[in-house]
């Protein structure tokens, strides 16, 4: 698929198939989620990659916005080890580029995605942490829930023009 059409189609979906998600679909997701811009090119990203249906039912009682988990193949947890960074502040930054790919090459893939944030809402982050056994100083960013569509792509012109100032506000 063209990058661009990716793009332009790529769209929250919150229906999915039965259908598993493949190795190698997974495989290729996280390589381009790896091949994501980072500061210094540290890459201070991990991926914990939820496929067991208990965990995913558990993940959609406990965030609030991820419900759809609970009937999907996959979920994959973004996160950070601040230690890994040069600047350790950036983190967010660089796992957004990685999540933002996951999306796309998972759009790439014929594979529907929703991200479901997480940070700075702890109330959301330290569920997770201990239903995930996630270490205490990895950060984590947000979680992706991947699938096999059950409802349209669709293009939606967002382009504002009024939101472009050349040369200054």
């Amino acid at each position: 698929m063209d990058v661009l059409e990716a793009i332009f189609t790529r769209r929250s979906i919150r229906e999915f198939t039965s259908e598993d998600v493949s190795d190698a679909d997974l495989e290729t997701i996280l390589r381009a989620a790896m091949a994501a811009p980072s500061a210094h090119n540290r890459q201070p990203w991990h991926f914990v990659a939820v496929r067991d249906k208990a965990l995913l039912a558990q993940i959609a009682e406990l965030h609030p916005y991820a419900k759809m988990a609970s009937k999907a193949p996959l979920a994959i947890i973004v996160c950070a080890n601040p230690a890994e960074a040069k600047e350790p502040r950036y983190w967010q930054q660089d796992c957004t580029a990685a999540l933002q790919n996951i999306l796309l090459a998972a759009r790439g893939k014929n594979l529907g995605t929703v991200w479901c944030g997480m940070h700075p809402l702890e109330d959301r982050v330290e569920p997770i942490r201990h239903l995930l056994k996630i270490p205490a100083d990895i950060n984590i960013l947000a979680l992706v829930v991947v699938g096999h569509p059950a409802q349209p792509f669709s293009e939606a012109d967002r382009f504002k023009a009024e939101k472009i100032h050349h040369n200054g506000w």
